[in-house]
C-alpha cells in the first residue's frame, strides 16, 4: 500500500491499481476532481491506462470519496519528489519523457491545472513571483498550454517511463512542468542540468523564465529550510532570471 499526501493506493488481485482519493466538497470546483479519468483521452502521453471509476459521498460529514481503477505501473516510481542521488536514467528514458510532455502540451482542455490544490492563475503566478523577486518584472504569462502540474520524481516510474498522478493537470503557464522537474532535481546538480538539457527550448523562453522564476519562489520564499540543499542553485538561477527579464 502506497500511502501520499491526498491519497491511498494498492494492488488489486487482478492486477491493476485502485488509487483511492477523500475530498471535502468545499475543495470540489466545477471542473471536478476526475483528473485521472480526463487524462486518459489524452493522445501520445505515456500514462496507466485508466480503466473505470467510484464515486460516493460520505454518509456522516461533507465529503467525496473517489476511487480509480488503473492498470500498473511498468515499472517502479523513480523516488520521492525531491531527489538526492542520481537515478541514472537512460536515453531512451529520455526520450520518451520528451515525447510525452511535448504531446501533453500540444493538446487542449477546459481544465485548469491546479497544483498544491490552488488554480494556477496569472494572479497567483504575479503575487508568489513578487512575493520574493522586484515587482519591476512584468510576469505576463504569454501561453497558456496543457500541465501535468505536479511533475516531480515521485510521479514517474522507470526504467520504462509512464508519468501518473493526474488530478492536478490542467492548462498552465508554458514551462510550469520542465521547471518544477528541474526545482525538484536541484540536490543532484547533474540531474538538474539535464533537465535544462533535454527541455532547453521551455527554459530559454520568456514563459519558461517566468516558470522558473516562479519555483525558485517556492523554494526561496518566506517558508524556505536554511538546510534545504536547492537554496543556492536556486538562488543563483533566480539572480540571472531576474536580470534577463529586466533587461527584454
Amino acid at each position: 500500500m502506497v500511502r501520499k499526501r491526498r491519497s491511498v493506493g494498492a494492488r488489486t488481485d487482478r492486477d491493476t491499481w485502485v488509487r483511492i482519493e477523500r475530498r471535502v466538497l468545499s475543495k470540489i470546483s466545477d471542473q471536478g476532481w476526475n483528473g485521472i479519468e480526463c487524462a486518459a483521452r489524452l493522445m501520445d502521453v505515456s500514462q496507466p491506462v485508466w480503466q473505470g471509476s467510484l464515486v460516493w459521498r460520505d454518509a456522516d460529514e461533507p465529503a467525496m470519496w473517489r476511487a480509480d481503477e488503473t492498470e500498473l505501473l511498468p515499472g517502479d516510481p523513480i523516488g520521492t519528489a525531491v531527489l538526492s542521488e542520481d537515478p541514472k536514467l537512460s536515453d531512451e528514458w529520455w526520450r520518451a519523457f520528451n515525447t510525452s510532455l511535448d504531446a501533453l502540451a500540444a493538446q487542449s482542455t477546459s481544465r485548469v491545472a491546479s497544483p498544491d490544490t490552488e488554480f494556477i492563475t496569472q494572479v497567483l503566478v504575479t503575487k508568489t513571483i513578487h512575493g520574493v523577486f522586484p515587482s519591476s518584472i512584468d510576469t505576463t504569462v504569454e501561453q497558456w498550454v496543457p500541465a501535468h502540474a505536479d511533475l516531480n520524481w515521485a510521479n514517474m516510474s522507470a526504467p520504462t517511463f509512464s508519468l501518473f498522478d493526474w488530478e492536478d493537470w490542467g492548462n498552465a503557464p508554458h514551462g510550469l512542468d520542465s521547471a518544477s522537474l528541474w526545482a525538484s532535481s536541484l540536490a543532484v546538480p547533474a540531474l538538474a542540468k539535464r533537465v535544462l538539457r533535454e527541455r532547453r527550448a521551455e527554459f530559454a523562453s520568456r514563459d519558461g523564465k517566468l516558470m522558473t522564476l516562479f519555483v525558485c519562489s517556492k523554494i526561496l520564499g518566506p517558508d524556505a529550510h536554511p538546510q534545504d540543499p536547492r537554496l543556492e542553485p536556486a538562488r543563483q538561477m533566480a539572480e540571472q532570471i531576474v536580470q534577463d527579464l529586466q533587461t527584454d
